[in-house]
């Protein structure tokens, strides 16, 4: 079963899903999909509020920046990674594995 359908997600825009008790942040871009902890690692803050650019996801509340291929943060004020999950896309099916 899947998580949510590939033509549900819009390009850049981050959603939230909630799965296993975890709040996941999942990011299309182009014909990928990227999922991600929805809680910035600087201040328990809803990444998929933020903004996406490229590869990169930026809380909204402090401006800390994630890429979101690989959960490392790279730009202040997070110092910490965010936990990525890998994502299986079958046509239109996205299913997120925790």
């Amino acid at each position: 079963m899947s998580d949510i359908s590939f033509s549900a997600l819009v390009e850049s825009k981050p959603f939230r899903l909630e799965k296993s008790g975890k709040s996941i942040c999942v990011v299309k871009v182009g014909q990928e999909v990227f999922a991600i902890d929805d809680t910035c690692s600087h201040s328990d803050a809803s990444l998929s509020e933020g903004d996406v650019s490229k590869f990169e996801v930026e809380c909204w509340l402090h401006g800390a920046a994630f890429d979101v291929r690989t959960g490392k943060a790279v730009s202040m004020p997070a110092t910490q990674d965010v936990n990525t999950y890998a994502v299986h896309v079958d046509g239109d099916s996205v299913t997120i594995e925790i």
